[in-house]
């Protein structure tokens, strides 16, 4: 799927973890991290944002630590996607 993001905005990549306990108990979301690491695959060419220069320092393939609770998850075309805010990103992991 081909999408591009408006200003700060990225689209990530992450990898769904299902925990479960040694007896196969699949663990609920509850107990999920609160931050998450996620590759990105698209990102947006900043510009003005609330009257600010919003400048996009992140690219594409980086590696990022974000809160799990500010990804909104989207289906386009029934495939979802999770799009965050680069002011949501806590690190670049290198």
């Amino acid at each position: 799927m081909n999408i591009k993001p408006l200003y700060d905005y990225l689209v990530v990549d992450t990898e769904e973890k299902k925990e479960t306990t040694k007896s196969g108990f699949i663990l609920p979301s509850a107990s999920e991290s609160k931050y998450t690491t996620a590759k990105i695959t698209a990102v947006g060419n900043g510009g003005k944002l609330y009257g600010n220069d919003v400048e996009v320092v992140v690219k594409v393939g980086d590696t990022v630590l974000y809160s799990a609770d500010s990804a909104m998850k989207i289906k386009v075309n029934g495939e979802e996607i999770t799009v965050i805010r680069q002011s949501d990103i806590i690190a670049v992991i290198e």
